[in-house]
């Protein structure tokens, strides 16, 4: 069976910013290049452990003697390295949470049809309905606790509790925890358990590094006359994990403190920085222990987007390819991505354009007529200013006069010169 010419996937008509691999299965942010530079902090170090294990299990062979990077810290070296790494690629090519976007406000209840137009709390939302008008925000009740939720003019939706659009992917995200750059994506309900085991498993591999550093070049000082600062220089590239690990734990271990902190107290980044919980308070907060059971023993909640679902050209907004009058892309300021949008027609024309009539124009190009050439028709002439002179005439008792009767003859004439220049 053919596929139909004007079906694509959803994934290929993707309004935001995100890059697709494997068909749409994997979704990566606009940022994904990071994930080498990433990829190479991890591995670089641990490929160095190996090869030192690797070595000492070859002089071992010769000399007779046990050392400390043998084959058990080879394999247990592997293992982690891997873990850590599958965990890096599964933040990174996860969907995080997307909301999907509407192609047109949300509809109001009959009560909220009729709108104050010089109500504070509504705004404009698109030149094509200057009469329609949405609360910027509505209040949710939550465990109790009132939380405001705020209107979305790039997905036109209210955004569920938790939920902020990233301005890097042009995305909602649910339970929207902040943008790593390091993994190139959005880090929200759907990839937050994933996060949190790479940076922990990260910190655990830099101490790991770390301690069997130390304890080579210390068990190694018998082969340098007991000597630590000769052991040092003979086992060098010990001497470099030591530093690289020591310097990069306090990157991530300070941010696997920090989550560890947001996960057992249910906060979010951006909720952390934003609304400050700890002076008020969390409404989702239920306790350390459920508060960690609900980021790691949870059912994983599905993606709402198919992105392999097929959708035609035509069908509206992120089902499809094409826009609905009330797109981000129809016009309006984008306040989320600090742009306009520009609406074009189908055929590319934009709306002011459309319905000319340049039957006229191109007689005059073909007869070679230039826009510089043409003279100016003169100004109309005031019918206000032609109707009080009458006005006043008659109420002069001046009807017999004849400048009155020349004045309206002179402008009579300059009104039939007007149209016809004009017609022209």
């Amino acid at each position: 069976m053919e596929e139909e010419p004007n079906r694509r996937r959803l994934y290929q008509v993707w309004r935001g910013s995100n890059k697709f691999l494997c068909g749409g299965r994997l979704i990566f942010g606009p940022d994904a290049g990071s994930l080498f530079l990433s990829t190479a902090l991890i591995a670089g170090p641990l490929v160095g452990l190996c090869c030192q294990c690797i070595t000492k299990m070859n002089s071992s062979v010769s000399d007779q003697k046990n050392h400390v990077l043998g084959l058990p810290v080879l394999i247990a070296t592997v293992v982690l390295s891997l873990a850590d790494l599958a965990f890096l690629l599964l933040t990174s090519s996860r969907d995080p949470g997307i909301v999907p976007r509407n192609a047109r406000p949300p509809e109001c209840g009959v009560e909220e049809q009729v709108v104050d137009m010089t109500t504070p709390s509504t705004e404009w939302v698109n030149a094509a309905s200057p009469h329609l008008r949405v609360p910027r925000t509505k209040d949710v009740v939550v465990n109790g606790c009132t939380v405001k939720v705020k209107y979305c003019d790039t997905c036109l939706l209210y955004r569920p509790p938790r939920t902020s659009h990233c301005s890097i992917c042009n995305n909602c995200v649910q339970k929207f925890d902040h943008h790593c750059p390091w993994v190139g994506q959005c880090i929200g309900l759907r990839n937050y358990r994933f996060f949190f085991l790479f940076i922990s498993t990260s910190t655990f591999l830099c101490f790991y590094v770390f301690a069997l550093s130390w304890l080579n070049i210390t068990t190694e000082r018998e082969e340098y006359g007991g000597s630590l600062l000769k052991s040092m220089r003979g086992e060098v590239l010990s001497v470099v994990l030591i530093v690289y690990t020591f310097v990069s734990v306090w990157f991530v271990g300070g941010l696997t403190v920090f989550h560890t902190y947001l996960m057992s107290t249910n906060q979010t980044t951006y909720e952390n920085f934003r609304y400050r919980y700890d002076k008020k308070e969390n409404p989702y907060n239920r306790g350390a222990l459920a508060n960690v059971a609900e980021v790691f023993f949870t059912r994983m909640t599905p993606s709402l987007n198919r992105f392999r679902s097929w959708v035609s050209d035509d069908e509206d907004a992120y089902g499809g390819a094409g826009g609905g009058p009330l797109s981000p892309m129809s016009g309006g300021l984008d306040l989320e991505m600090g742009r306009k949008g520009v609406h074009y027609s189908a055929g590319g024309v934009p709306a002011i354009l459309q319905g000319m009539d340049y039957s006229e124009m191109e007689k005059m190009e073909g007869a070679g007529v230039h826009v510089k050439d043409r003279q100016a028709p003169p100004e109309a002439p005031d019918l206000f200013m032609i109707s009080a002179a009458r006005q006043h005439d008659v109420g002069c008792g001046g009807g017999d006069r004849s400048p009155p009767i020349v004045h309206d003859q002179d402008a009579e004439r300059t009104l039939v010169s007007w149209n016809e220049n004009s017609e022209r």
